[in-house]
């Protein structure tokens, strides 16, 4: 027997608004210009979530939801909304959370391999071309054939030199390989590392479950990603999430539908997950968010314009709070039309021109009903949080890092054996191979010459004479590794001694 969670009431508009938790993994979009509510709004229906269990993974891109672990505080005008709303159960309160971080300052390290993000969601972090993107496809095709784990990016450069060094090898099996390709690839690592993007691979890997926790009072962990320094380097944060989320689609089981969601994401700033995508991505985007409702798992866009959802996309969103859009420019107007259009009419609402006069906390709201269908839109105004509105301080920020159950599982970085090491490996026995070749050959005409002659000083000759061939074999030898690692060669060895 299953039991019907109560509907988050979103808020009131010519009754009270509520969105259905049964229909909550059918996606949403929360979209309006800035300083129109987005925020606020993304932190009540994380509250709301959590209250009824469902675990929440949301970006925080300004630092500001950070205030959702801590009680809110009175007001004349929360006062205000919530005897407008008719919230009779409403009491300030904090709630659980935990914090992460891809530079690990902010909260706990959160990492991927390379292994795991794959080559299409790597070239796009990467910018790559067509070409570079066939390699660098090939190179992750060489290394799941060699079972050869990629882990961080010294692995996947590890990779990129072996297939170029050994490319005519590698011809007849994947196709050709180009240098100038190769070198682009390893050029864009450089500039990737510049920007972080080191941080993001190595293991500990995050382990998913970590994110789907709750409390011991039963409600649903919030998961914040400090994403004010990713910004900086969107293409690194829209490929973080695209990860996140295929990751999620892959790896959780089929549940079908339940009375309420396993998890709920919150992407902000959610145009960051598909500009410059090209049409294959986006098509793999698409399905993944159409299929991954089957998995128990709500997406829910957050973005200053609905035109920044392509259009397969944002017809997977059924749950929609649309907060004011200004109507500047051609491009603006545009987008008031578009979303306007989306919403199921009200007859007695101008749905088009209220979007331009909404005020700070309305929406214009329209969720599903309990077979699926939209709600008539209404004009609504959004309930307040429980939650402190702002930021916490960076002390208390830590001594919640320093409290969670997560602390230390991630601080520390693993190093475990993958491709760099096994390259390695391989290389340093190929020079012990080689250098046992040149002694034997040393040896050999050592003997040969020794065969020509006699006596025991002719004899201790050919000793000398062996000794010295065997002694330039090993220098040799010895120098070409020390030139190949200072050349930044397959071994890369010599670097790795004087760590």
């Amino acid at each position: 027997m299953t039991t019907t969670v109560e509907p988050i009431i979103v808020g009131k508009g010519e009754r009270p608004v509520p969105l259905l938790p049964k229909m909550a993994n059918r996606h949403g979009l929360i979209a309006g210009a800035t300083g129109t509510g987005k925020t606020v709004t993304l932190q009540v229906l994380a509250e709301e979530f959590s209250n009824r269990g469902v675990p929440v993974f949301a970006a925080d891109i300004k630092g500001d939801l950070s205030g959702i672990s801590q009680p809110g505080r009175a007001h004349p005008r929360i006062d205000e909304r919530v005897e407008i709303i008719g919230l009779t159960d409403f009491e300030f309160r904090g709630f659980p959370v935990t914090f992460w971080d891809v530079f690990g300052r902010q909260g706990h390290p959160v990492r991927t391999t390379v292994s795991d993000m794959g080559p299409l969601l790597l070239s796009r972090l990467l910018n790559l071309n067509e070409t570079q993107q066939g390699v660098l496809t090939l190179v992750f095709r060489v290394a799941d054939d060699n079972g050869w784990l990629l882990l961080d990016l010294k692995d996947l450069r590890s990779m990129l030199r072996f297939v170029a060094e050994n490319a005519r090898d590698f011809r007849t099996l994947y196709g050709n390989i180009s240098a100038a390709s190769v070198g682009a690839i390893q050029r864009r690592l450089l500039t990737l590392e510049d920007q972080g993007g080191k941080k993001l691979f190595g293991e500990p890997a995050l382990n998913l479950q970590d994110m789907m926790q709750t409390d011991d009072q039963g409600r649903g962990m919030i998961n914040l990603l400090a994403a004010d320094q990713l910004m900086n380097a969107p293409m690194l944060y829209g490929t973080f999430l695209l990860w996140l989320m295929s990751e999620l689609f892959e790896n959780l089981p089929e549940v079908g539908d339940r009375e309420k969601p396993r998890l709920v994401l919150f992407f902000d700033e959610a145009h960051l997950l598909f500009d410059d995508a090209s049409d294959v991505l986006l098509d793999k985007i698409e399905q993944v968010v159409r299929l991954i409702r089957s998995k128990g798992v709500g997406v829910y866009f957050v973005t200053q314009n609905p035109l920044d959802i392509p259009d397969p996309v944002l017809g997977q969103l059924g749950n929609r709070v649309q907060h004011a859009l200004r109507a500047y420019t051609p491009r603006d107007q545009k987008a008031v039309k578009a979303a306007a259009d989306t919403f199921r009419p009200n007859p007695r609402l101008d749905t088009r021109r209220v979007i331009t006069e909404l005020g700070v906390g309305e929406a214009l709201v329209s969720t599903l009903d309990a077979k699926g269908r939209p709600r008539m839109v209404q004009r609504t105004l959004i309930r307040p949080p429980r939650s402190q509105i702002g930021p916490i301080t960076k002390r208390l920020r830590r001594e919640l890092m320093e409290d969670s159950l997560l602390a230390g599982v991630y601080e520390k970085r693993v190093d475990r054996q993958s491709a760099y090491e096994i390259l390695q490996q391989r290389a340093q026995e190929l020079a012990a191979k080689q250098q046992a070749e040149e002694v034997a050959k040393a040896r050999e005409k050592a003997l040969k010459k020794a065969a020509r002659g006699s006596g025991g000083r002719q004899r201790q000759s050919v000793m000398e004479a062996f000794l010295k061939s065997a002694a330039r074999a090993v220098g040799s030898q010895a120098g070409r590794q020390i030139m190949r690692g200072i050349l930044g060669s397959l071994f890369g060895g010599s670097r790795r001694r004087r760590r």
